[in-house]
């Protein structure tokens, strides 16, 4: 089913009450994630564009949707309060009309009446008109409170730290205990708060300008960290990527720091073959390819799937003389080419709970299972490029989760099975190198494996949640 088709249903049913185009849109999108699973950051410029809108509409729709995605779990806990009844009680279009409504009140400055009447139009048109009472009910309900006041009675009686913090921010409790093990690791527990809220804020949006083939634009302003990126400020990044051919692209500060720290980790010498395991989408593959270019080095980028090795393939197509891009799994990698490439990145696939801020419902789909699924195949991938590492050569292993299973844990054990064969570089010391001064918390020795790896933080960093180890093969 298209992007397209996954609202036909609803669309079809609209009738001539006038409700604004923005929460339509907004509307369709929640029903989508939450009726077909899709992914609101591929759903909503489509939906936008579909309903034509413009700049400021475009701007409020996407606020509701991904607001609303964001603090579902929040908006599903006051609306069960004021509802008294189970979220999952109540029809799909009547609590996503609710939860829109519950984002309008508690968190925006949306008229109340506004938010009231828009939501109960979208109830009548979309569910019943009897829903409709029951809508304004609620809603009426919940708009005689501020959030603070919602929130206070929500906790008055959890004992639970991570169940309130939960609840206050809008974070399942499994995700919220596993960010303060992160966070204790390198002994900044206290943070805990701050990557919440960090979580629930809009990202800025990054760009990277692709070494050797772009400068940065005029007006662009430096990002904090990558010498590579930069923003827009108010500019539309698309117009910016649009016009450059590929060599301008849009991609988090984190992935940025990620590729340069194994591009930079010593001296490209000419003659490299570097290999990126896992490359689908291509946004790493297209940084690494630049730098390689740029030293003489040559790269193949693996990927399981064919859609996303095509994706990689139009990423690195400004390089296209000296990439080779391979469909493939690349647990088998190391054993079809042992000791090949002198520098490998495993950008692993991962739960993906360090890039929340961009994919509202992500918080809302994953469960604590999910990682003992993944770590098994993160181990295996990281021994297969260690397997294809040429002697002296470096790998980097990186997610976009900072936890601990899917990080130190794969790393460490690695490590321990495999200390005859590789051992870690101080990945710290390499960042330095390339950003200078940056904080990265002190290891807490109670807790934190002897790994000198780098965890970047949203709330510290204003990146995704990046993790990145770099690991020596011994020489023969």
């Amino acid at each position: 089913m298209s992007a397209g088709d996954r609202t036909a249903g609803p669309r079809r049913r609209r009738g001539s009450t006038s409700i604004q185009a923005s929460r339509l849109v907004a509307f369709d999108v929640l029903m989508a994630v939450d009726a077909d699973e899709a992914y609101a950051n591929l759903l909503l410029p489509h939906e936008i564009a579909r309903a034509s809108l413009a700049p400021n509409d475009a701007a409020l729709a996407t606020e509701l949707c991904y607001g609303t995605l964001r603090r579902r779990g929040h908006y599903d806990a006051v609306i069960e309060n004021a509802a008294h009844r189970p979220i999952d009680h109540i029809d799909m279009p009547v609590r996503n009309a609710l939860r829109l409504g519950a984002h309008q009140l508690l968190a925006t400055r949306v008229a109340p009446h506004a938010a009231v009447n828009e939501s109960v139009a979208l109830a009548r048109r979309f569910a019943s008109h009897s829903s409709a009472g029951f809508v304004n009910g609620v809603l009426r309900t919940i708009s005689r409170d501020d959030d603070a006041a919602w929130t206070e009675r929500l906790l008055a009686d959890v004992d639970d730290a991570a169940e309130a913090l939960s609840i206050e921010h809008a974070h399942p409790a499994w995700i919220v205990r596993a960010f303060r093990t992160a966070l204790e690791a390198e002994g900044r527990g206290d943070e805990l708060s701050a990557l919440l809220r960090a979580d629930n804020e809009a990202p800025r949006v990054n760009l990277v300008a692709l070494p050797g083939r772009a400068d940065l634009p005029q007006h662009a302003e430096p990002n904090r960290y990558s010498p590579v990126g930069f923003r827009v400020g108010t500019g539309d990044p698309d117009a910016v990527v649009g016009r450059s051919e590929g060599t301008l692209r849009v991609q988090d500060e984190g992935s940025q720091l990620a590729a340069l720290m194994l591009t930079r980790v010593a001296p490209v010498r000419e003659g490299e073959r570097w290999l990126d395991l896992c490359a689908g989408p291509g946004g790493k593959s297209a940084l690494l390819a630049a730098e390689a270019a740029s030293g003489g080095a040559t790269l193949v980028a693996n990927e399981v799937t064919p859609a996303r090795a095509e994706l990689v393939r139009r990423a690195t197509a400004p390089f296209a003389e000296i990439v080779d891009v391979v469909t493939g799994d690349g647990r088998d990698v190391g054993a079809q080419h042992p000791d090949s490439f002198d520098r490998v990145l495993v950008d692993a696939p991962c739960t993906g709970l360090g890039a929340l801020r961009r994919r509202p419902e992500a918080r809302w789909r994953k469960r604590p299972n999910d990682v003992a699924e993944l770590s098994a195949l993160q181990a295996e991938l990281l021994r297969s490029a260690i397997a294809a590492t040429a002697p002296g050569g470096t790998i980097a292993y990186v997610t976009c989760s900072p936890h601990l299973g899917e990080t130190r844990a794969i790393v460490g054990e690695t490590l321990r099975r495999m200390h005859d064969t590789v051992t870690a570089i101080d990945a710290p010391e390499v960042l330095r190198g390339i950003v200078g001064d940056i904080d990265l918390g002190a290891p807490d020795p109670d807790r934190n494996p002897a790994i000198p790896n780098v965890q970047l933080w949203p709330h510290r960093h204003g990146t995704d949640a990046m993790y990145v180890a770099l690991l020596h093969k011994a020489d023969r």
